[in-house]
């Protein structure tokens, strides 16, 4: 069974920083992409920033130049660095994972956390 868990959330003032981890657990075979979704009240989820496994990465434009996702490989663990946060980044951030298990005979598919709030005041 896999699971993601993430950690790190919490209330922060606009312009700080905060620092999310995701850490993908189980019997894992491989990771073709990992990050992180976030979804405000009353939105939709939304991509935040993926790393591939080619070390490629994507961002939502509303958060280039602020925040930066990096990955442990040994550890299968994904960060994401947010700093200049704004109001508007207010949200529960769900970490992503597309895998394959080790029983799943190459096939991948995906797989969420629960999610982390992350509240960012005025």
């Amino acid at each position: 069974q896999v699971q993601l868990v993430e950690s790190g959330g919490g209330l922060v003032q606009a312009g700080g920083s905060l620092r999310l981890s995701c850490a993908a657990s189980g019997s894992i075979f491989s990771i073709n992409a990992i990050g992180w979704y976030r979804q405000a009240p009353g939105k939709q989820r939304e991509l935040v920033a993926v790393i591939t496994r080619g070390d490629s990465t994507n961002y939502a434009d509303s958060v280039k130049g602020r925040f930066t996702i990096s990955r442990e490989y040994a550890k299968n663990t994904v960060y994401l660095q947010m700093n200049s946060l704004k109001p508007e980044d207010t949200a529960v951030y769900y970490c992503y994972a597309n895998l394959a298990t080790m029983t799943s005979l190459g096939y991948a598919r995906d797989y969420w956390g629960k999610g982390t709030l992350v509240t960012v005041s005025s």
